[in-house]
């Protein structure tokens, strides 16, 4: 029988969600918020003014705390996701520099995920992207893209696509370290994401 998702409240649960002043992390906020929970988002500098909107959303004043974390400082991360009940990882450069894409994304991940563990967190919902699944020069238009589907890494190399490079393998990591850790790990793989910005700028 299908779960009435309107009908459920976060009241009593805490939600650390990465990357909160992003495009799509802002919206988890804003709808974590209006559920009930209570939001620990994460930001390397809080006070920036590209953060503001976060705090004008409504319930942020009673439920949202934004900690001071970098994907790469874990004890930043740890510091952020203890005593969560679940956690969005959303964080991520977006960038085609393979030395600011690449390990940011892959151990920025795996950080997640061990702190994640060693809190003791219910489970970890990873944003990755399309790019993680679909980039591979065999595949036909026809193919349907599953759980079995990787991008090609050398085409990525190749092509110096090293957003969906790094993609892949910080999935690919998440799911190895999720395994060994014991973490009840789910990834979306969105395509296009569109709509209106809660922040006040739009970084194209």
């Amino acid at each position: 029988m299908p779960v009435d998702a309107s009908s459920l409240s976060g009241e009593g649960q805490t939600i650390c969600v990465t990357g909160a002043g992003g495009f799509i992390a802002s919206w988890m906020v804003k709808l974590l918020l209006d559920k009930g929970y209570t939001v620990r988002g994460t930001a390397r500098n809080p006070a920036d003014p590209k953060n503001s909107h976060l705090r004008e959303l409504e319930g942020a004043q009673e439920r949202l705390t934004l900690c001071k974390a970098d994907l790469l400082d874990y004890e930043s991360l740890k510091e952020a996701i203890q005593g969560c009940d679940g956690v969005f990882h959303t964080a991520s450069p977006v960038t085609d520099d393979p030395e600011q894409m690449v390990e940011p994304a892959v151990n920025g991940t795996k950080n997640v995920i061990i702190a994640a563990s060693e809190t003791k967190v219910r489970r970890v919902v990873f944003t990755s992207s399309i790019g993680a699944v679909y980039m591979d020069p065999n595949n036909s238009p026809d193919t349907v893209i599953d759980e079995s589907c990787w991008s090609d890494l050398e085409f990525c190399k190749n092509t110096k696509n090293w957003y969906c490079y790094g993609k892949a393998v910080a999935e690919q990591a998440a799911w190895d370290m999720a395994e060994e850790k014991g973490v009840d790990l789910v990834v979306v793989n969105p395509v296009l994401v569109l709509g209106p910005l809660l922040q006040p700028y739009c970084q194209c």
